[in-house]
């Protein structure tokens, strides 16, 4: 019978499942202080089981509340040490916009991606294990790589070959690119499929228009020739409809770059929307609205209202529905 051993505090990564039958121990550990626990468990005597505080289930007698804490700490120094500074943040901010990106219904399966830079000269970005769902993404299991696509430390995660391409490119070719997102929402891909692109004729779609650049669909992105082509696409513009493909935004951190894609994800929902009406039924906006909102929205007005309203707001909603993305 598989029970799970939860060691309080000291228990900081993954589960260990300790399966005993009538000879052996199956067990499954997934970082070094776990394996040592396991090892401990096996290594110790069969008889004296105890409960404690600091377990659930049935453990030996030959693990010590001071042992226990002697690994949690050895393994937190070790993580310390491995994390550049800052990283630990932007893993927890890209792990919520990830489930933030489930949790709105933007998600397909595990094919789009999100990135965010690593502080450091060095260009490392993380980006989302290829196999796994948005909603079970954790601040842990991002992959952190470099700009050719070869993983940072240890990682038992592939990842999306087209998603390295689009998000290299960008994350390269602009500093202030410290997030790219990327969407297939049947709305952005409907819009992107239109000739005229994205209309100014809502207020949602006023704050992004001018912000927006076209690419022509090259095919799945797997050909880094694609790169200076997207790049020089792109400019210095903050979101992009990938023609016949779906939707992009880049922030200089992880809640402005959110907030971007919010507006026109919503922007490209509204437009499909109203389509249903005839596109000679709509009504133009007065002429200098849309030049009016561009003021009023400008990139440094977005940034802030994404760092201090709009993000924290978005993280503490994640916290009540599940805040394991934090892990």
């Amino acid at each position: 019978m598989n029970a799970p051993i939860v060691f309080g505090q000291a228990w900081t990564e993954a589960t260990v499942m300790l399966s005993t039958r009538s000879g052996g121990c199956t067990r499954f550990a997934h970082s070094e202080f776990q394996q040592e626990i396991v090892a401990d468990i096996v290594a110790a005597p069969r008889s004296g089981l105890r409960s404690s505080d600091h377990a659930i289930g049935p453990i030996t007698s030959g693990i010590t509340d001071e042992r226990i804490s002697a690994m949690a700490t050895s393994a937190a120094i070790k993580a310390s040490d491995d994390m550049a500074s800052g990283e630990r943040q932007v893993r927890i901010d890209l792990a919520a916009a990830y489930r933030l990106v489930a949790l709105y219904g933007w998600d397909d399966l595990i094919f789009t991606h999100l990135s965010a830079r690593v502080p450091g000269p060095e260009h490392h970005f993380l980006i989302n294990p290829y196999d796994m769902m948005f909603e079970e993404i954790t601040a842990s299991s991002l992959v952190k790589i470099d700009v050719h696509g070869n993983p940072v430390g240890r990682s038992e995660h592939p990842v999306n070959p087209a998603g390295f391409t689009i998000h290299s490119a960008v994350h390269m070719a602009r500093e202030d690119a410290q997030a790219v997102m990327h969407l297939h929402t049947p709305h952005g891909q409907a819009v992107s499929a239109m000739e005229w692109g994205l209309l100014p004729f809502t207020q949602t779609s006023m704050v992004v228009t001018h912000d927006v650049a076209y690419h022509d669909y090259e095919g799945i992105a797997t050909d880094l020739g694609e790169r200076e082509r997207l790049v020089a696409d792109l400019g210095s513009k903050n979101a992009m409809i990938l023609r016949n493909h779906g939707t992009l935004a880049v922030g200089d951190a992880v809640g402005t770059c959110f907030l971007r894609l919010y507006f026109l994800e919503r922007a490209c929902e509204a437009q499909v929307l109203m389509m249903s009406a005839g596109r000679e039924n709509l009504n133009n906006p007065p002429q200098g609205t849309p030049e009016k909102v561009e003021e009023q929205t400008n990139p440094k007005r977005i940034a802030m209202a994404a760092t201090a309203l709009a993000w924290p707001a978005l993280l503490r909603k994640l916290d009540r529905v599940d805040p394991s993305y934090r892990d």
